[in-house]
């Protein structure tokens, strides 16, 4: 009988062992040590569905291999290897505006759309696998340095740069307040690199500002290859008796409280406008702007079209999707100029582009930046974030602006040699006063 009891123990035992085996074959066990006790958490580990025939084993191998014979076994930090592991994968597909964010680099991303972070102040992207600036943000560290939307940086405090992933730039160039960091940056149209050190700060950004000024105007005088346009813009409370005015909003990207600071902004301007007949016109300055939230650009497309599409966006080959005017704006009939450079990206190219297609407006400026796609934000659980491709987006007329950008109405350059003054906004008054 005991032997009985015995052989039918045995017999349980090797049934469970297998069960346990064929579970732990089939799940993805995570051990992790807590108070030196061992802390089991279970997770499906079955590969996604379109992964049929993929062979793991050679990823573990090299791991084993690394971890078994790298010589200085100090500098193997396997949080590191899984981050590069991941961000290798995401890089693999050929697009640089889908990343992956370890949980610092996604936090300071977030802090960046709410309006505050530390670190010099520029929006950074890839092109030609080089890190580039977008735009450097208004007032910031980057641009009192002398950082220009389009410059390469080719090496942070003296590292190369190439072949870097975007997440991989930011974490070297954002710092604590007080720190330096030297960028080696070539800019536009310039064949040698310059070093330029900045000290990081804490930027805080508040997306929407404006304002109505008087202009004093005379037509512009032709010297020779030089063009000089005797344009004043003054106070609203200075006197100038018969002088037109121009009301301007400038959007510096599109945050978490864009769409807020747009209309307790508005609210106030639009009455004015309505009431001031002197208000010639209103200068949108999108210049330097990297984007943001396509909602935002949609939101504020609204308040100048009457009606039609903002955007399509296009999934797939054949596959679209239009958003068009949401409301009913405030500012449909005043004349209007959108400023542009080749620091306008993404959003603020989807506002331009509308106003454009749909002749509501004049582009003036130069070239924008390009960036035609977008992104949809994941969070994962260990705080990062991995932003995916989604679709592009073309303008209303179809036009896909990736790589190339938008061409202004009028095209103007900003004078190197004359960096107090705003050729570019000038010319916008001009259109509006002459």
């Amino acid at each position: 009988m005991r032997n009985k009891g015995r052989l039918l123990q045995i017999v349980l035992t090797v049934l469970a062992s297998f069960w346990v085996g064929f579970y732990i074959g089939t799940k993805k066990i995570e051990v992790d040590w807590r108070d030196f006790s061992p802390y089991a958490v279970v997770s499906s580990k079955n590969p996604p569905s379109a992964i049929t025939n993929l062979d793991f084993s050679l990823f573990w191998d090299v791991w084993g291999r690394l971890e078994n014979s790298f010589y200085d076994k100090r500098k193997i930090d396997y949080q590191k290897m899984l981050n590069g592991a991941i961000e290798g994968m995401v890089q693999s597909l050929g697009d640089p505006f889908t990343v992956y964010l370890p949980p610092t680099q996604n936090e300071n991303f977030k802090q960046g759309l709410a309006g505050q972070f530390t670190g010099i102040g520029a929006e950074l992207g890839t092109r030609n696998d080089q890190i580039i600036v977008i735009s450097p943000l208004d007032g910031s560290p980057a641009q009192k340095s002398g950082i220009k939307a389009g410059d390469a940086i080719v090496k942070v405090d003296q590292e190369l740069t190439a072949n870097w992933s975007l997440s991989k730039a930011v974490e070297k160039i954002r710092g604590q307040k007080g720190t330096k960091v030297t960028l080696s940056v070539i800019h536009k149209d310039a064949t040698e690199s310059e070093d330029i050190t900045i000290t990081r700060d804490v930027i805080t950004t508040k997306s929407v500002s404006g304002w109505v000024k008087k202009i004093k105007y005379q037509s512009p005088i032709q010297s020779g290859t030089n063009i000089k346009n005797k344009i004043e813009i003054i106070d609203e409370d200075e006197k100038c008796d018969g002088c037109p005015k121009v009301a301007y909003i400038r959007i510096s990207q599109f945050g978490d409280d864009t769409n807020k600071e747009w209309v307790s902004l508005i609210n106030s301007l639009a009455l004015q406008i309505q009431s001031d007949l002197s208000i010639k016109g209103l200068i949108l300055d999108l210049r330097n702007n990297p984007g943001g939230y396509l909602t935002d650009a949609v939101f504020i497309a609204s308040e100048f079209l009457k009606q039609g599409d903002v955007v399509v966006k296009q999934e797939g080959s054949e596959t679209t999707e239009d958003s068009s005017v949401t409301r009913q704006g405030l500012f449909l009939d005043i004349p209007l100029i959108v400023l542009i450079n080749k620091g306008s990206a993404s959003a603020s190219e989807i506002v331009a582009a509308a106003v454009g297609d749909s002749k509501r407006g004049i582009l003036v400026g130069e070239t924008s930046f390009g960036k035609g796609s977008i992104q949809q934000a994941h969070e994962l659980k260990n705080g990062g974030g991995v932003h995916i491709t989604v679709a592009k987006w073309l303008t209303p007329k179809g036009t896909w602006v990736n790589g190339k950008g938008l061409k202004p109405d009028i095209e103007i350059e900003l004078d190197e040699k004359a960096p107090e003054r705003d050729l570019q906004l000038e010319k916008a008054v001009e259109e509006l006063v002459k």
